[in-house]
């Protein structure tokens, strides 16, 4: 069973990383996927597979968050790991370092400085590290004896550590470091480094430069200490270590302090590899010590190395061209052969589905099943010859093609509850506009609708009111927490008053009980300004089903079709900015980012608030 359910996920950890799975759950439950992920260092979409694969044999609860079914504990207790002795420790969660009260304040204050500092870039790999994981990082740097004093060497700074230098030497009441150097390529971060450090005490130089290059001659053999949090590629970390390398002094028993994203254990041995190549051994190593803000699909969280320099320790890195972050490396889609019926599925940048994880979690389109044989980089796709008049009649985006096993049951924000936002005119005319989705063939539509037996979908109407309100009520506990409107009761009268005027656009799925398990709404609004029409997203939500991802496709492809059928060449949705799984979809079916909505309280009459 292990062998099976790895080789349904193409795992490769194989059977030990399901072990290990449900060796969390047996711990943890009731566990999140982000819980398993963190625990059992497995990315979340493969944590996610797994789980729907499990699922699959009765051996985990299809209610979320995650237990083992009686079926699974009994496979558990065969398999010998009924045991759920946790020897972690609780003061420190196994980070090995815990923060003292005197440094709280230190805390308090870079997390206002991150608030008002750049944001992160995903595109390169960037998601800042919380104000605690900072300060653990000073912390470390203190307890390794890299500090106080000498000089600290950081080859990328968006995480923003030299301010957190500064400011834990600020709350101490004297600098703990003689000087930092920050080396980035990020004007923004620099500019903003020197304005916030300048008041601190401390001497931090910034150092505007490209790392693709080597480190300007006067940084060379200068530094004691060396720090880095690299793109989360094996080219990355060989580049950046190796400027490390380049800007300590030269001898033995210098540090340099790694950060880095738990990975495979071939892609880690790449990673291993490069640092012997330089010269470096491992003196210390803290799984699950940073954390992020963001970095989804790593549960948030990565690992923390000391490295120490040997008498062999060099760098031979000259320039460099190559691919260097993740998005760098996804550049040509590649074919993936289903085993079961044969069918070539064309998976990366561009395609219907972006990862295999996500190909695996949604299964064939023509068959809807599984595993899948990786083959050849596809060629590059030639530029579109699509006629202008046909491109003016498709909508812009894509139909979402499963809900993540990770992402609440509901989606968009609910539009009784958004904030007030200006309607958007199109900024470009629509023959230049990139289509993002196409009405699917017959064959295509046959198989979705296979796959998402026993539902079906309709036109929603009055019976459907009381579930449609509880869905509402969710979505806004997830868009908007303790601030949710999450009445079912008062959604569903909302929405009675809404279907007396029109119940087009509103669309249940449901199965042979009639009661619906999932509910879309897309209503056609116009443009006052320029008079165009177009489609407005406004809500998504789908119980937890075992062919969930099947059933939000079907009624996304209802709804779109919907659209077209009424003549609209144009979607907008719209999301709370808490909303980060909701913020990932729209992402992954092909919306693209246009306008921000922000918010500001102003004094009331009388008093403040």
């Amino acid at each position: 069973m292990l062998t099976e359910v790895a080789d349904a996920v193409r795992l490769q950890e194989g059977p030990p990383g399901v072990r290990s799975v449900l060796r969390a759950l047996r711990r943890l439950a009731p566990a999140s996927t982000k819980d398993l992920s963190r625990a059992t260092g497995l990315p979340v979409p493969i944590v996610a597979a797994l789980g729907n694969e499990l699922r699959r044999r009765g051996l985990v609860t299809k209610e979320r968050p995650s237990r083992l079914t009686e079926a699974g504990q009994d496979v558990v207790a065969e398999l010998g790991m009924d045991l759920t002795l946790d020897a972690t420790c609780r003061t420190c969660d196994g980070r090995e370092l815990v923060i003292p009260d005197v440094l709280d304040e230190a805390v308090r204050r870079l997390r206002a400085l991150m608030e008002s500092g750049p944001a992160a870039d995903m595109a390169i790999d960037q998601s800042h590290c919380t104000a605690e994981t900072k300060v653990r990082r000073v912390l470390a740097l203190l307890t390794a004896g890299a500090l106080p004093g000498g000089s600290l060497l950081l080859v990328g700074d968006d995480d923003l550590v030299s301010l957190a230098v500064a400011v834990v030497g600020d709350v101490l009441g004297a600098p703990i470091v003689e000087r930092v150097t920050v080396v980035d390529i990020s004007s923004e971060i620099l500019d903003y480094i020197q304005k916030v450090s300048a008041g601190l005490g401390t001497r931090v130089e910034t150092v505007r430069h490209d790392l693709r290059q080597p480190l300007p001659a006067e940084l060379h053999g200068r530094h004691d200490v060396a720090m880095t949090d690299p793109p989360y590629t094996p080219e990355g970390a060989r580049l950046f270590l190796s400027r490390a390398v380049e800007g300590l002094r030269p001898g033995p028993a210098h540090s340099v302090f790694f950060s880095f994203g738990g990975k495979s254990p071939d892609e880690m041995l790449e990673v291993q590899r490069e640092i012997m190549a330089l010269g470096l051994v491992t003196n210390g190593y803290i799984r699950n010590f940073n954390e992020y803000e963001g970095s989804g699909i790593l549960g948030g969280v990565g690992f923390f190395q000391q490295l120490l320099t040997t008498r062999s320790t060099a760098s031979a890195q000259g320039d460099y061209s190559g691919p260097l972050y993740t998005g760098d490396k996804r550049t040509r889609q590649r074919a993936y052969e289903c085993v079961a019926c044969g069918e070539i599925v064309p998976v990366g940048p561009g395609a219907r589905w972006t990862s295999v994880a996500a190909l695996r979690t949604d299964g064939c389109p023509r068959c809807g099943k599984g595993p899948f044989r990786p083959g050849r980089l596809m060629p590059e796709a030639p530029p579109e010859t699509q006629p202008e008049a046909q491109k003016e009649t498709q909508p812009e985006v894509q139909p979402q093609q499963a809900a993540p096993a990770t992402a609440p049951a509901t989606a968009a924000t609910p539009a009784a509850q958004q904030a007030p936002a200006a309607q958007q005119a199109p900024t470009e005319p629509p023959s230049t506009r990139t289509i993002g989705w196409h009405p699917p063939t017959a064959e295509t539509r046959a198989a979705l609708e296979q796959r998402s037996r026993p539902y079906v979908t309709r036109q929603a109407d009055e019976r459907d009111l009381p579930a449609i309100g509880a869905f509402e009520a969710e979505i806004a506990r997830v868009s908007f927490g303790e601030d949710a409107i999450d009445d079912p009761a008062r959604w569903a009268a909302r929405l009675g008053r809404a279907m007396e005027k029109s119940k087009e656009g509103m669309i249940v799925a449901h199965g042979p009980g009639e009661e619906p398990v999932g509910w879309c709404w897309v209503s056609i609004n116009q443009n006052a300004m320029t008079g165009e029409r177009y489609a407005n997203f406004r809500s998504l939500a789908v119980a937890p089903l075992d062919n969930r991802g099947d059933v939000a496709e079907l009624l996304l492809t209802a709804g779109l079709e919907f659209c077209l059928a009424n003549g609209i060449t144009e979607v907008v949705g719209r999301v709370h900015v808490g909303n980060v799984p909701m913020r990932t979809v729209y992402r992954k079916f092909g919306f693209d980012p246009t306008s921000l909505a922000m918010k500001l309280f102003l004094p009331e009459s009388g008093g403040t608030r």
